[in-house]
């Protein structure tokens, strides 16, 4: 046998070995972790593994955790009996770099860090930040791939298109593409008829530009007629709820023609209103771990709580509010695939990492199941945004997960009894604690 006929064989040898997966001895000479004991959600059939191991190497899944009781033996690891394990959660309609506390904006290394950090500390491993973000957020995306990675995986918009005509649309798609943005943003609303809307022959041209560019388009809705036009034309993303009436058959088939994500957003209507008052949540030890004491001062005054109870804006989000959480309901009886996201962020009220709790739990007062709110949180959200190494704990994706006292299957509310939250098999240090 010639000598380069020998080196491909033993390197398909070597690829075959190395893909299979390890027995105990060979996982501790690799410097696998293990968390044994815990049961580990399967958020596809919305249930709980039991007789599982998690085995954590290089940042990344080494075997399914329904085979990884083959390494267990020999394992180093963590003890995790009596835990929840989920895969870390996935928002894919927020903004980080807007918000700097109670000060000004500030588009920073420094900043998107700590705000990735926060998102992370609450188990929202992965964000989808849809519009304002500079660079400092792609070049934190463009070195998030890495074993040593602490805080939220981040995906980008970049700026949104806000073209007046068609060709000025085309011309900002290509600007904007030439920055590598994982999708396009546009906003198809007129903010309750105090502003102009973008209108069809733009917003077509804005998807078609898009799509010959390789490049999904994500698109900020309100009304049902605007929702399926924009279907219509391509759209490949539904970023808010419908809100102005109940979605019908036609809505749901041009959704499941090309399976669109529906992102509700109900926090983003609970913003516009629920500080007229002190929110209960003001008092949540799992909010005032993170919460800028600043920013809650500043929503606790009488003159602020007094206008926004007078604002017409912030009543009529509050009825549309109302639409939107049936009309969740009936999008997710229908099939459609339902996608966790907030619009948290663009301004400080809009709590990073808290509020994608906050939406989970109205996500369950729509009527969604603890199992369905999961997988849109986990599962879904990575498909829906084409994302094949996070949403699940199988082999080979992220090691990104979370570690809960309590079941969530049995209560959503229970995603917030965080013990320890981890990124590329990375425990994350939990800044300060509950008062």
């Amino acid at each position: 046998m010639r000598p380069l006929s020998r080196l491909l064989l033993v390197l398909a040898a070597v690829a075959w070995w190395a893909d299979a997966a390890p027995s105990a001895q060979t996982a501790a000479r690799q410097g696998a972790q293990l968390f044994s004991g815990a049961r580990i959600l399967d958020p596809l059939a919305g249930r709980w593994i039991t007789d599982a191991a998690l085995v954590v190497r290089d940042g990344r899944v080494l075997v399914d955790p329904s085979a990884g009781t083959g390494v267990a033996a020999a394992t180093p690891g963590t003890d995790a009996a009596g835990k929840f394990i989920i895969p870390g959660l996935i928002s894919t309609h927020v903004h980080v770099s807007d918000v700097q506390g109670a000060g000004p904006r500030a588009y920073t290394e420094a900043n998107t860090r700590r705000q990735l950090g926060v998102f992370a500390r609450y188990g929202v491993t992965t964000v989808w930040s849809l519009g304002g973000e500079q660079e400092p957020a792609f070049r934190a995306r463009d070195v998030q791939n890495t074993p040593s990675l602490d805080r939220a995986r981040i995906h980008v918009a970049g700026e949104v298109i806000v073209g007046k005509t068609p060709d000025e649309a085309r011309e900002m798609v290509a600007r904007v593409a030439a920055t590598r943005p994982d999708i396009i943003k546009i906003r198809v609303d007129d903010n309750l008829g105090t502003t102009a809307k973008m209108t069809p022959d733009v917003y077509r041209a804005v998807i078609d530009e898009a799509h010959r560019r390789s490049l999904r388009v994500a698109a900020h809705i309100f009304y049902l007629d605007d929702a399926k036009n924009l279907l219509r034309a391509g759209v490949d993303m539904i970023a808010h709820s419908v809100r102005d009436k109940e979605i019908d058959e036609e809505f749901v088939s041009l959704m499941k023609a090309r399976n669109v994500p529906y992102c509700p957003t109900l926090t983003r209507e609970l913003s516009t209103f629920v500080y007229e008052s002190t929110p209960a949540f003001f008092s949540d030890p799992f909010f005032l771990r993170e919460a800028d004491r600043a920013v809650v001062a500043q929503l606790q005054e009488p003159a602020r709580q007094q206008a926004m109870a007078a604002s017409k804006s912030a009543q009529g989000y509050k009825t549309a509010l109302t639409v939107a959480k049936s009309n969740l309901k009936k999008a997710a009886d229908a099939g459609l695939m339902i996608v966790l996201g907030t619009d948290a962020g663009p301004s400080p009220e809009r709590f990073q990492g808290y509020f994608e709790h906050v939406e989970m739990e109205m996500m369950a007062e729509s009527g969604l199941t603890p199992a369905r709110i999961l997988r849109a949180a986990t599962l879904d959200a990575a498909r829906g945004m084409k994302l094949d190494d996070v949403g699940a704990l199988t082999k080979g994706a992220w090691a990104d997960f979370i570690v809960l006292d309590r079941d969530p299957l049995a209560d959503i509310r229970n995603t917030r009894s965080i013990a320890s939250v981890w990124v590329a098999g990375n425990e994350l240090t939990r800044k300060g604690s509950a008062p």
